[in-house]
């Protein structure tokens, strides 16, 4: 039942002790501040790694041609290593493993996409169907390049929305022709990738008609993937067997890591996971040794607010006050300035980090740095309970106090 006696008299008590109520506030608050900043800073920081990995399957690997550093077979270090579609057959049908695989052929020049009058800058992809996968590439309208393209040599595209936006604005572009650094090409599809890597301002061509353009067999990288429940120690076999076999081929050492680069998507997937781990777990470590500073904190100063009241205590148990009674004040006033404390660090906090989120522009290091709403009530109600733990001790001193002991208390 509410006691507006009681309440009246913790008000009191507070007013006529604001500067150590307010240290002890501050304390208490700071403690769920912080811990609330630190989680939100520690979830923009998952959520940029999270975002930049999702731009492509985490099962992928980017294999490119480097340039040897030791020799081989009696042939020198210093080898160009490039790659062609016979590393690219070989590996699709001989690593066991590997389940999707495209390769790219870097097209030179500086790859001006045109469209009647307009013209823009975009990058020219040439890849095999699995890209479509491997990208995480989004379909809007039309299609994207497949087998047919590919065993035809079609001259054939697949285009961004920002080439879309740039180029035709409001008009349908599926059926249209563009020109790609001079050559047509219909345009079969448009397609979303947007994310901090540029993947959303290119074109895709298939990789046979542009070698079949430029003249080539070459192709600058090897992407594939392996299978969604692949372990991380299958996915390192796949790697060791296709640098192996690339290895005989070329004729180069296995072991010479300057003659040949695999990212495996995987294996930094996993180590982020860890690093975000241990992350999570310092932000937690730092934001409880907050609070219990500041759990401390109320306490110590119940402990002099006792110290204080003590011939008032006496008083109040020489006339027949019940030592739950004497308990249920103190106990009322920690938890009040607990509660009143942490909901404005809380609240701060929240505020924050919204305004973080709204002013620091997207990048790849850090993205909506926000913090579960249903966490922070659930830390606040524990730092409450743990508040009201603080004030229980003091309390129950004050309790077992004898009158006349309290009554000769200077």
């Amino acid at each position: 039942m509410f006691d507006i006696d009681k309440w009246q008299e913790i008000l009191a008590t507070i007013q006529k002790n604001r500067l150590r109520t307010v240290l002890t506030g501050f304390s208490v608050a700071w403690g769920i501040f912080m811990l609330i900043i630190l989680l939100g800073a520690g979830n923009g920081l998952q959520n940029a790694v999270s975002k930049n990995f999702q731009s492509s399957k985490t099962t992928s690997m980017w294999i490119f041609g480097g340039q040897t550093s030791k020799p081989y077979k009696g042939l020198k270090p210093g080898r160009s290593i490039q790659l062609n579609n016979d590393d690219y057959n070989t590996v699709k049908s001989n690593i066991k493993g590997v389940d999707l695989i495209s390769s790219r052929f870097q097209i030179p020049g500086k790859n001006i996409i045109t469209y009647k009058q307009k013209s823009a800058p975009f990058e020219i992809r040439t890849v095999y169907p699995d890209y479509l996968i491997i990208e995480n590439i989004v379909m809007k309208d039309g299609r994207y390049v497949n087998l047919r393209d590919i065993n035809e040599t079609r001259k054939v595209a697949t285009i961004s929305t920002d080439v879309r936006d740039a180029l035709f604005k409001d008009k349908n572009p599926i059926g249209e022709y563009i020109k790609a650094n001079g050559f047509p090409f219909q345009v079969v599809g448009v397609f979303e990738d947007k994310d901090n890597w540029d993947n959303n301002r290119c074109i895709y061509i298939p990789v046979t008609t542009a070698q079949k353009l430029y003249g080539s067999r070459n192709i600058n990288l090897l992407s594939v993937t392996v299978k969604d429940d692949a372990t991380l120690e299958e996915s390192k076999q796949v790697e060791k067997n296709i640098k192996a076999t690339i290895a005989k081929i070329h004729s180069f050492d296995p072991t010479d890591e300057r003659a040949m680069y695999i990212g495996n998507s995987l294996e930094d997937f996993q180590r982020f996971i860890k690093l975000i781990a241990s992350i999570n777990l310092f932000i937690w470590i730092i934001g409880v040794m907050t609070i219990i500073a500041g759990i401390v904190g109320i306490s110590n100063i119940m402990m002099i607010v006792v110290k204080e009241r003590t011939k008032e205590i006496g008083i109040r148990k020489a006339i027949g006050a019940k030592p739950w009674s004497i308990i249920g004040l103190i106990l009322q006033e920690s938890i009040f300035i607990t509660s009143l404390a942490g909901y404005l660090g809380l609240i701060l906090g929240i505020l924050i980090l919204e305004l973080c989120n709204k002013y620091i522009p997207p990048n790849n290091f850090f993205a909506d740095p926000r913090v579960d709403i249903n966490l922070a009530i659930e830390a606040t109600i524990i730092l409450i309970i743990a508040g009201a733990i603080a004030g229980f001790f003091p309390a129950n001193k004050a309790s077992q106090i004898k009158p006349i002991e309290a009554l000769r208390d200077e």
